[in-house]
């Protein structure tokens, strides 16, 4: 497993409970990386409790929400409602994520079968003939040593810079990528919450300028959304002119733009969105970004990836118990792929139209924006507010834990063999 993320943390979990030895490699020491997505969706809480993780999660310091507002310059409306889905967790969590991995690394550490490689960075795959399947990955340690991990199926989570992908391409079998525009890209920053600000996620819309708000309880995690490449423009005009568009959408935040100090307060992320064709070669499968790299919409990527490394384990334990190699394997990777396929299009569909239809001429607009009819529509009629906390917070193919990796009275002990 190359990556410990949500996903491949929690795969690793996975096979390790169904008796599978794995190995899962991260670059960093640790899980310490600020404005990593922190959206823990129910449909995510549903799986950790299919672990007996929940007390765990609890302990954890979440914030959970409850309700989405959008601000346009004729009001505030409501437009997602998650206290109206019908689930165990009718809400969005907001969980710092190295809090979450940390929790699913020990987790997983008590299970024999499994080893977390932490400061080891893959840079390459092992092959044993030119034309053969992949026989494991090159590392290298904190120390700079070469490491030789073997397996009889590498697993790439690691993202949408996957190494993986990178060294598929450079061995000659690169996997077609196919490439969607987004019209924007987005500064992440933070800035203080007192507790007589407003509460939970929301949407500040101006004249070509959108703030998105996430309520951490003592600090407001917020993303500046930008023209796509418009970076250089933001810098051009100073961080005054940053603090005083904040100031603008949110007026109660006077006083407190001074915490964004300096441009290292503030973080940029890229916004991407492309899926490869096929997302597996002999000896290799892609999961979560590394084969589906997600817009921020929604904030459903980490959610994405969760639901493939849960479709990962239930249809890859068994044959994996049973040593199957990479020919074995390979018509249940395609199959793999074309389950998870279907949510995923389905969910880049949408938020592609976000994009085109919304967000796009949000960024453009010279005027103040109004809110669409379907926004009015959405505050209301409250049972409308149900659908977009459905396709956000459960998403379109939800997966269940394989009954082999649910909780034991003890961890079942692995066998020897490779």
């Amino acid at each position: 497993m190359v990556g410990a993320g949500p996903a491949g943390l929690l795969l690793g979990l996975l096979l390790a409970r169904s008796g599978v030895r794995v190995t899962v490699l991260e670059k960093h020491p640790d899980f310490l990386r600020d404005f990593r997505g922190d959206t823990v969706h129910p449909s995510t809480l549903d799986v950790l409790d299919e672990l007996g993780l929940a007390d765990r999660v609890a302990e954890l310091p979440g914030r959970r929400v409850r309700e989405l507002t959008a601000s346009y310059a004729d009001g505030t409306f409501r437009v997602a409602d998650f206290t109206r889905l019908r689930v165990a967790h009718p809400y969005v969590l907001f969980l710092p994520q190295w809090d979450l991995l940390e929790m699913l690394a020990a987790a997983a550490a008590e299970y024999p079968g499994f080893t977390l490689l932490r400061s080891h960075e893959v840079t390459d795959l092992l092959f044993d003939a030119a034309d053969g399947p992949a026989r494991g990955v090159v590392a290298r340690s904190a120390a700079g040593r070469r490491v030789e991990v073997r397996a009889r199926l590498v697993v790439a989570a690691d993202g949408r810079r996957s190494a993986v992908r990178a060294a598929l391409v450079r061995a000659g079998r690169g996997l077609p990528l196919r490439e969607f525009g987004a019209p924007m890209d987005v500064l992440w920053f933070r800035v203080p919450r007192w507790p007589e600000d407003p509460e939970g996620l929301a949407a500040r819309i101006g004249a070509g300028r959108l703030l998105i708000m996430i309520d951490r309880g003592h600090y407001w995690q917020t993303a500046y959304v930008i023209p796509k490449d418009g970076r250089e423009a933001v810098l051009a005009a100073g961080l005054d002119a940053l603090r005083a568009t904040v100031i603008e959408l949110a007026p109660w935040l006077r006083g407190r733009v001074g915490a964004v100090a300096d441009w290292d307060d503030v973080s940029f992320l890229e916004v991407r969105v492309d899926r490869l064709r096929r997302w597996h070669s002999p000896g290799v499968l892609l999961i979560g970004d590394a084969a589906h790299a997600m817009s921020p919409v929604g904030g459903v990527g980490i959610n994405l990836a969760v639901q493939d490394a849960v479709a990962a384990a239930r249809m890859l334990a068994e044959p994996l118990r049973a040593g199957a190699g990479a020919a074995e394997l390979t018509p249940v990777l395609a199959r793999l792929q074309r389950r998870r396929m279907v949510p995923t299009m389905g969910t880049q569909l949408l938020q592609r139209w976000a994009a085109r239809g919304v967000i796009g001429p949000t960024l453009r607009a010279d005027v103040p924006v109004r809110a669409p009819s379907a926004v009015r529509l959405m505050d209301r009629l409250p049972f409308l507010r149900g659908l977009p906390a459905r396709l956000v917070g459960v998403g379109l193919l939800p997966e269940r834990v394989p009954p082999a990796a649910r909780p034991r009275t003890a961890p079942q002990q692995v066998p020897t063999a490779p």
